[in-house]
């Protein structure tokens, strides 16, 4: 039988949890313990990388029907976004639970890295491979050789361009801004109030297919508005390139965010609103505003992943929102996909009438396309708007976080 390769992720998770949720105050010094608490927790699970896990007591690992003994190689980008520990955990846990034998890898943010754990994955006989890309554009030779092992391929959450991808699963990404975009819109009441209101960017990884869809729907929700003059973005950084955060590191935003309001509101000019495209850029920006921003009013900052430093900041009204995006049951959906593929299934929206999911899902073979001319069949999901009101209902009733003893939410692997 196939050793099955595990990261300790859980753990992570846990550390990560009550890293960011400890403490009971809402200032300036419990936002930048928070976020290097968070930071500390994440960093250190990174080094918690491939080690085996042998099946619990009592159970043997690819027997039951649906897993048949087949192997599922999931290779993720990194454990220092908590994101990604929560992405991973949960597919190892619906495959295993559908009996399948796991590999599961974290790359550390580098590409290179990601090729080679694809490698050993295909070297050690992997019936199907699950790949959150770290380069959307980097895995072409690994992915031409799972390719021509007839190897099928789900693109798990950003696209790979590559031909050789079979699936895309992920949320509708474009959304995500738009919901951004118009949280910030409704938040300004930029349709009545006479403004104008000053707006900075933030975006993500350039090298992160999913960072432009996600800074082109906030955008375009927001442009029109900058076209007339409601909204003025002071520093006039409003391309893609010049917002754009390197792996989505904290520290990168935290930098950039401080070097514009140093350049741009030192002055006591007024920042009401920064559109930050994940959770990990908007800590690094909550902190900068928290810290070096002159002025006394509350800035609207938006964000991505419900990290729980974050739903910390927001309880404590140092970020505005997320944009939620439930991994649990992207997973679901990337299990009965992968169950389709393997036994041969015809796969189209009948997928989802079939599965009978409890959750919003599209089939779409129009939208993401992996070379020209070539279109991706793709799965997306639907994201949540979460904030103060209502995190409870959007979290905590469904399982995904509990309350803490603080007061504050903790992630759960349910």
């Amino acid at each position: 039988m196939k050793k099955k390769t595990l990261a300790l992720i859980l753990a992570a998770c846990m550390a990560l949890s009550l890293a960011a949720c400890g403490g009971n105050g809402g200032g300036k010094d419990e936002t930048k313990a928070a976020t290097q608490a968070a930071t500390e927790a994440a960093t250190q699970a990174a080094d918690n990388q491939g080690t085996e896990a042998q099946p619990a007591e009592g159970e043997t690992a690819g027997t039951t029907a649906d897993g048949a003994g087949k192997t599922v190689g999931i290779s993720m980008p990194t454990q220092s976004l908590e994101r990604w520990n929560r992405d991973g955990a949960y597919l190892d846990e619906q495959f295993k639970a559908a009996g399948y034998n796991t590999i599961v890898t974290y790359s550390d943010n580098k590409a290179d890295q990601q090729v080679n754990d694809i490698q050993n994955m295909l070297s050690q006989g992997v019936d199907l491979l699950v790949v959150a890309a770290i380069d959307g554009e980097a895995l072409n030779p690994v992915m031409n050789d799972a390719g021509a092992d007839n190897i099928p391929i789900i693109a798990y959450d950003r696209l790979i361009m590559n031909d050789n991808v079979s699936y895309y699963v992920s949320f509708d990404n474009y959304t995500v801004g738009v919901l951004q975009g118009t949280y910030v819109k409704e938040a300004l009441d930029l349709d009545n109030a006479e403004g104008p209101f000053n707006i900075e960017f933030t975006a993500g990884d350039p090298a992160d297919n999913n960072a432009g869809y996600f800074f082109n729907g906030a955008m375009d929700t927001l442009k029109p508005y900058i076209e007339d003059g409601k909204l003025n973005v002071v520093s006039g950084q409003t391309e893609f390139d010049v917002v754009a955060t390197e792996q989505w590191q904290t520290d990168v935003a935290l930098d950039r965010a401080q070097n514009v309001l140093a350049s741009y509101y030192s002055d006591g000019t007024k920042l009401d609103a920064w559109l930050c495209s994940n959770d990990s850029t908007a800590l690094g920006v909550s902190q900068a505003v928290t810290s070096d921003y002159a002025g006394d009013n509350d800035v609207i900052i938006t964000g991505q992943d419900g990290d729980v430093a974050n739903l910390r900041n927001i309880k404590d009204g140092v970020q505005s929102m997320t944009v939620y995006k439930a991994v649990a049951n992207e997973a679901v959906v990337t299990l009965d996909l992968a169950k389709a593929i393997l036994n041969g299934d015809t796969i189209d929206e009948s997928l989802i009438t079939a599965a009978g999911w409890g959750f919003a899902c599209d089939y779409d073979t129009e939208s993401y396309a992996t070379s020209e001319g070539h279109n991706c069949p793709s799965f997306l999901l639907v994201p949540d708007v979460v904030t103060v009101d209502n995190m409870e209902e959007k979290l905590v009733t469904p399982g995904y976080y509990k309350v803490g003893d603080d007061g504050y939410l903790e992630a759960t692997n349910g």
